[in-house]
């Protein structure tokens, strides 16, 4: 039986010693849980050009986490000093890609970043800096509530779940269509899903990855993602 193929675009990395040079790379544990949920990871290589011709070959997408995008991109006209590993083509293909795969209909797996990405494809603004090392949710795993009956909640098969975070910006104003499913107890948005989707579609503020191999919870994104990918 082949495997439905999953693009993951690739995060670019300074230091990736085993390689001798700077990389381009796909985090291993986002890797494994998509091989785990029966899927075949394929790293894309970022580029400005030809994004929709590109995605047409793959049978889902997972947009994964990274760096912050350029305040720009929202049409913030400042940046706070906290704003970390900024690249202007990674954003231009990242949010090309969210476009073309959200239009497209095909499966659509966004994660920490990737869910910002999205929220910034469609419209939305983001929150720079949630407050500082008191307020930002960065190695920390907390409770997360799901919106019952959402993307994400029948995916995990609970409506409430432990999340491993690592993001101090936050969804601001909301992109267009886009709704919350899920949140954490202060209120930051954890979820979020798009009315009207075309195909399968949802967005986390968490890193499920860092537990999958042990929550089925979590693993179950992953599931749910490669099983719209094989229709």
């Amino acid at each position: 039986m082949t495997r439905p193929l999953i693009a993951i675009p690739a995060r670019f990395s300074a230091t990736t010693s085993a390689l001798r040079y700077a990389a381009e790379v796909t985090a291993r544990a986002l890797a494994e849980a998509v091989w785990r949920a029966g899927g075949e990871p394929a790293g894309i290589h970022p580029a400005d050009s030809g994004t929709a011709a590109r995605l047409a070959r793959f049978d889902g997408v997972l947009l994964p986490g990274g760096g912050d995008l350029a305040p720009a991109r929202y049409g913030a006209a400042d940046t706070h000093d906290t704003v970390y590993d900024v690249d202007t083509l990674q954003d231009t293909f990242d949010l090309d890609v969210a476009r073309h795969a959200l239009e497209s209909a095909l499966p659509l797996l966004a994660i920490c970043r990737g869910l910002q990405v999205v929220n910034v494809a469609l419209g939305g603004t983001l929150e720079q800096d949630m407050g500082g090392p008191d307020h930002e949710h960065r190695h920390i795993v907390h409770p997360v509530t799901l919106e019952p009956g959402s993307v994400a909640a029948l995916a995990t098969g609970v409506e409430k779940t432990d999340a491993s975070c690592y993001h101090h910006q936050r969804v601001d104003r909301l992109g267009a269509g886009l709704h919350v499913t899920a949140r954490a107890a202060d209120g930051t948005i954890e979820g979020l899903e798009l009315h009207g989707a075309g195909g399968w579609f949802t967005a986390v503020q968490w890193h499920p990855e860092d537990t999958a191999h042990e929550d089925p919870a979590q693993q179950g994104l992953f599931d749910a993602l490669v099983r719209a990918a094989a229709r």
